[in-house]
């Protein structure tokens, strides 16, 4: 019944959960808090605000490449999968354990498994931005999005096999574009509006305000996808 309804209503049950589960992924402190810290970087060394701007922008846009073709490879490998209707309940079950293992995150601070980038990427990381060149932001945007990926694409990989299931691959495709512009949007924004320097450090300090209980009913959302799609 459920594969039915998505043949024939697929777009508009689609579009939803993919915008939705695409504005989660991409409120995570990773890539954000790397683009602050590069604006900070050029501030530091006098760049001029459109420097700042196309420093930045290179950076997102890289991000939302590299998160664009890692979602095609993926979907181009669950297609080698031909059992139809069973990766969406695989990726329902992948979204319930990044989902848990967030909210014990937020509860047990020392659970071993973290869903952030890995401390040990973080010289890597320092060295690309002190490099201070457009090629080398390209490199760091580059170096998030794969370094980020397997901690906090819990939301994606959900997304990735419900196309599988229920889209045909250029379907997908466009699909992940959506998902890919929603994703990079407040990074946008962040860019757009901290190219002031004080502008930048009152945002800064908003960001830091982030609550537990907000990062907890954003985890419990995952959590109802999740449950829902494994349901049905």
């Amino acid at each position: 019944m459920f594969s039915s309804f998505l043949a024939t209503n697929g777009q508009g049950f689609f579009l939803p959960v993919i915008m939705v589960s695409a504005l989660i992924d991409s409120i995570n402190p990773c890539a954000i808090s790397v683009l602050f810290l590069t604006m900070a970087f050029l501030f530091s060394l006098n760049k001029s605000r459109k420097f700042i701007l196309i420093s930045g922008g290179v950076y997102i846009l890289a991000i939302a490449i590299i998160y664009t073709l890692i979602g095609l490879g993926a979907l181009q490998a669950l297609s080698f999968f031909n059992v139809p209707n069973i990766m969406a309940k695989i990726g329902a079950v992948i979204l319930l354990l990044y989902s848990f293992i967030g909210l014990t995150n937020e509860f047990f601070p020392s659970f071993p498994i973290k869903l952030k980038i890995p401390e040990s990427t973080h010289g890597t990381l320092a060295k690309v931005i002190s490099k201070g060149s457009i090629p080398a932001f390209f490199v760091l945007g580059a170096l998030v999005a794969m370094f980020e990926f397997p901690c906090t694409g819990g939301p994606y990989l959900f997304v990735l096999t419900l196309l599988h299931d229920y889209a045909n691959f250029w379907k997908g495709f466009w699909y992940l574009i959506i998902y890919n512009i929603v994703f990079v949007l407040p990074l946008i924004l962040v860019l757009l509006f901290t190219t002031n320097k004080i502008m930048m450090e009152k945002i800064d300090r908003l960001r830091r305000l982030e609550t537990k209980k907000a990062r907890v009913v954003l985890l419990l959302i995952l959590v109802a996808f999740g449950i829902i799609m494994f349901l049905l």
